[in-house]
This record gives structure tokens, C-alpha cells and sequence, in this order.
């Protein structure tokens, strides 16, 4: 059985608290990613997710020039054990109504894991029972 410290992502992401929505985008449209950690100094203060950019703008359209990051993120970061199976990420995600998840190490984030991550992983695991039916 997978883990999730197998999925993920371990090249992680950020931005500071203080960068402008702007930036975020931008910076998640450059790299293909959906969410970005957010870093106050070497502390993990919270992620910042594609929806959480789409929903600052549809709420204050006149604003988004002005908006920050610190006041559209999640906080704090959702996380799980890197030894925990993806059934209890998925599960997890599924409760919290949430598509990105921190994964720990030691109660130290090491990584992320991404709904799109489970499904990749979901679907390999669908195709292989088939195969062996």
C-alpha cells in the first residue's frame, strides 16, 4: 500500500504573507500549480489556492489590485503524516471540502499532496484490478 509521503510533492512552493494576490496567480499560472504555502521568515503560515484567488476576485472586484495574500489564505495549513495512506488524505480532503493537503514529517511540513495527486494514484491502482480480473 501507497503512503502519502510516496505522492507528493516535495518541491514545495511559496510566497510571503505580504505579496499581492497578483503575484500569487501569476506565480501558480508559471510553475502549473494550484497552491503555494505561505512563509512568514521559515515558518509555514498558511496556503494560498487557486480557488482562494478566484473567490477574492468574484467577492471584491474592485479591489484586486489592493488584495494580499494573508487576507485570501487558509490558515492554519491542513497537513497529514507522510505515512498515512491516500484513503485518509482523500477522506480528509473530502471532510474539510479541500484540495490541497501539507504532509508532515515530524510535525515539520516536507511536502504536498494535491487532489490531482490521489487521483493519478486512485486511477493507477483502478487500472491495475482491472487488469488483474
Amino acid at each position: 500500500m501507497a503512503t502519502i509521503g510516496q505522492l507528493m510533492r516535495r518541491n514545495l512552493s511559496f510566497i510571503s504573507e505580504d505579496a499581492s494576490i497578483q503575484e500569487a496567480a501569476k506565480h501558480m499560472h508559471a510553475k502549473r500549480i494550484g497552491s503555494l504555502l505561505v512563509k512568514k521568515e521559515s515558518e509555514f503560515l498558511g496556503i494560498v489556492t487557486e480557488t482562494d484567488v478566484v473567490q477574492a476576485v468574484a467577492e471584491q472586484p474592485e479591489a484586486v489590485a489592493r488584495l494580499m495574500v494573508k487576507g485570501v489564505m487558509s490558515s492554519p495549513i491542513i497537513t497529514v503524516d507522510r505515512m498515512m495512506s491516500p484513503h485518509f488524505a482523500r477522506d480528509l480532503m473530502a471532510d474539510r471540502k479541500i484540495r490541497h493537503l501539507g504532509v508532515t514529517e515530524e510535525g515539520k511540513i516536507i511536502g504536498v499532496v494535491s487532489v490531482r495527486d490521489l487521483l493519478a494514484y486512485f486511477k493507477t491502482v483502478s487500472k491495475e484490478v482491472e487488469e488483474d480480473m
